[in-house]
């Protein structure tokens, strides 16, 4: 009965998978926008064979050239090629991106999980934590940590991460707060589950649809958010491609030279657009309300 009830499990879950694929299909703006982040992935995993030049290279004889068949986004005030450039910072903002979401999902699901289900004292010590991160404004908290820590990929990966815990710790509390008194549960209970095995193995996976939503619309906003401590310095040290770093170092530029701030600030638009519309299209999906 036991490898029954698994494989009827394990199809339960596979038929779910492919409802909300077929839901997800239906809505085209969010096909677009997988598109869209499936090609950005590809182009940043294969940055070194698209690019036709390297990120760092200067040709000060052919600067602030306007776009062509040799440079076609053209190049900066010292020869870079912007190309290049834009197609190398696609990895570093998805890196950032991904990596500063999966920091605060580890932390601030564990940290949700552990009040919603205690409650009690534990309850309030970890809440109170979470509020004094929030009375601070998220971008004023990551220019706090950057300054502090300094300059680097790493710290600013930090910096972004911890500013959103709140939202991720708030968001599964309230889920798990929903979710510690159903039957299920307390079966669990009466069969002799440890606390840890039922958070995470019965209480966590059923708050997974609103992680998965706040976790791709998270990962647009970490992208904005460090490509704005980059344009005020206090993202990655150059020569590192950065989107937000080549905003700002091509704002001096922009009446004259203007294809130095377009094409890094349409990479941003296009991947920012493309994840919230995922981000969207994947609410729709795993709305309990939309299954028939």
């Amino acid at each position: 009965m036991g490898k029954d009830s698994k494989k009827q499990s394990s199809h339960g879950r596979l038929r779910n998978l492919r409802d909300i694929w077929i839901r997800m299909k239906r809505n085209k703006l969010a096909m677009v926008g997988l598109v869209i982040i499936i090609f950005l992935v590809l182009i940043a995993i294969f940055a070194d064979q698209i690019a036709p030049y390297s990120y760092a290279q200067q040709d000060l004889k052919n600067q602030f050239q306007l776009p062509n068949s040799k440079h076609w986004f053209g190049t900066d005030d010292l020869g870079r090629d912007i190309f290049s450039r834009v197609v190398y910072g696609s990895r570093v903002s998805l890196k950032v991106g991904f990596i500063s979401v999966s920091i605060s999902l580890i932390i601030g699901v564990t940290l949700g999980a552990l009040t919603g289900y205690y409650g009690g004292k534990v309850d309030i010590l970890l809440m109170r934590f979470i509020d004094i991160l929030q009375a601070v404004p998220d971008t004023l908290l990551a220019i706090a940590i950057m300054a502090a820590l300094g300059p680097g990929l790493t710290n600013l990966m930090m910096a972004v991460g911890i500013a959103s815990i709140p939202s991720y710790a708030r968001l599964v509390r309230s889920s798990v707060l929903s979710i510690r008194d159903m039957e299920f549960i307390e079966a669990a209970k009466a069969n002799g589950s440890s606390d840890f095995r039922i958070i995470f193995k019965h209480i966590i996976p059923n708050c997974m649809a609103p992680i998965i939503v706040q976790a791709t619309l998270g990962v647009a906003y970490a992208i904005i958010n460090a490509a704005g401590l980059s344009f005020i310095g206090l993202g990655l040290e150059p020569p590192t491609p950065e989107w937000g770093a080549m905003l700002s170092g091509g704002r001096a530029y922009i009446r004259d030279y203007v294809h130095m701030t377009l094409f890094p600030g349409l990479a941003i638009v296009t991947t920012i657009f493309a994840l919230n519309v995922l981000g969207d299209g994947l609410r729709d999906a795993l709305d309990p309300k939309l299954k028939r």
